[in-house]
């Protein structure tokens, strides 16, 4: 059985979204990550302390897009992964990264600076860098989805799973202003019963 280590806002959405999708059995053990004391148990299985984190048998595994890898490479095939000969591949393989290195990743930065640094702080000049960064490769997002209702082209793939993470946060937590393109974009990925589903398990805490 696959365990999920995960939070109700954390990138174990992205795990446990693929997970809903595929029709793969697991569970879910929620981390508090705003808690004094950490769980040693969480501890042992990431000592780095960030989410998500996966166990399947001896395997473990952190990292949400690694994750997501691992899990389509192991129990696919499956649709959400595109094969290197298909034509939609490319797009695939950037926009699946693009999710994580070049968006989620960038706004933890203003995002981090709004809500934790002393006042003084905030407005700084990394968080403004990063924010240029998110907006400049925004760009190619929504190139992307003028084109196509997917960001690998007409279907949903686990792509669209990273990207949908990073745009939620953006608009969500960070302040980043999201277009009608963008918009409609997230009510076609988030209108999908799997991450509803996914949604639902995230905020229940542990469940087995």
């Amino acid at each position: 059985m696959i365990t999920v280590w995960g939070g109700q806002t954390s990138r174990s959405i992205r795990a446990v979204w693929v997970l809903e999708e595929m029709g793969l059995p697991y569970n879910l053990k929620h981390v508090d990550m705003l808690a004094e004391e950490r769980d040693p148990a969480w501890l042992a299985i990431n000592p780095g302390d960030f989410l998500p984190a996966i166990q399947d048998g001896d395997v473990t595994m952190v990292e949400s897009v690694a994750i997501m890898e691992y899990l389509m490479g192991r129990y696919g095939p499956t649709p959400l992964q595109p094969a290197p000969d298909d034509h939609a591949f490319p797009a695939y393989q950037q926009f699946l990264h693009m999710g994580e290195a070049g968006l989620a990743t960038l706004i933890m930065v203003p995002l981090v600076s709004g809500f934790l640094a002393p006042e003084e702080e905030r407005d700084n000049w990394g968080a403004r860098w990063a924010r240029e960064c998110v907006e400049r490769r925004l760009l190619l997002v929504k190139r992307q989805l003028a084109n196509a209702p997917y960001v690998a082209g007409d279907r949903f793939t686990a792509a669209d799973i990273s990207v949908t993470y990073a745009l939620n946060l953006g608009a969500n937590h960070a302040g980043f202003v999201l277009g009608e393109v963008e918009q409609e974009y997230l009510a076609r990925t988030t209108g999908r019963e799997a991450y509803k589903r996914a949604l639902d398990r995230s905020h229940e805490g542990v469940r087995t």
